[in-house]
């Protein structure tokens, strides 16, 4: 079975198939309508190892000659587990997205937590740059963030 199969579930956690999420992103058919959707697809290209999706989203002035086998160097080296959006604020030209994404560290599980900034060129949306933030404690009680539908103590607690 393939992502493009109906069954499989997007990586971005949207409770979609991939097929009718970021597919059509990643395949360059649409282009996303927000910042909140392309960092999803983004996320996605990383857990799927879309370099040249990654590139193409990347703002045109933060591109780097060694981006294609920095992002490979990065996706050898990690295990995405989930994507949690903590807020998106969008004005006309520019936006913000503050995510945490998880994924499995050498024992623990560890996440990036970033606020990232976007900026709508070209009549399309590109990631510019982002701050890292502090990890957050997440509550035993909450939903996990990899999609499971069970509590985070009864599937990724630490």
């Amino acid at each position: 079975m393939t992502l493009s199969d109906h069954q499989i579930l997007c990586p971005c956690k949207s409770n979609k198939t991939y097929q009718a999420c970021c597919q059509p992103l990643h395949e360059g058919r649409v282009m996303a309508n927000s910042a909140e959707q392309l960092m999803c697809s983004r996320y996605s290209a990383f857990v799927l190892e879309n370099t040249n999706y990654l590139i193409a989203t990347l703002h045109p002035n933060k591109r780097q000659i060694d981006d294609d086998a920095v992002l490979k160097q990065t996706m050898e080296n990690t295990q995405w587990l989930g994507l949690k959006i903590i807020k998106h604020q969008q004005k006309v030209n520019v936006a913000t997205v503050e995510f945490i994404a998880f994924y499995q560290g050498e024992t623990n599980i560890e996440q990036l937590h970033e606020c990232s900034r976007f900026s709508y060129e070209q009549e399309r949306w590109f990631y510019i740059d982002g701050d890292i933030l502090p990890a957050v404690k997440l509550s035993r009680n909450e939903l996990c963030f990899c999609g499971s539908g069970k509590k985070v103590k009864k599937c990724h607690s630490h």
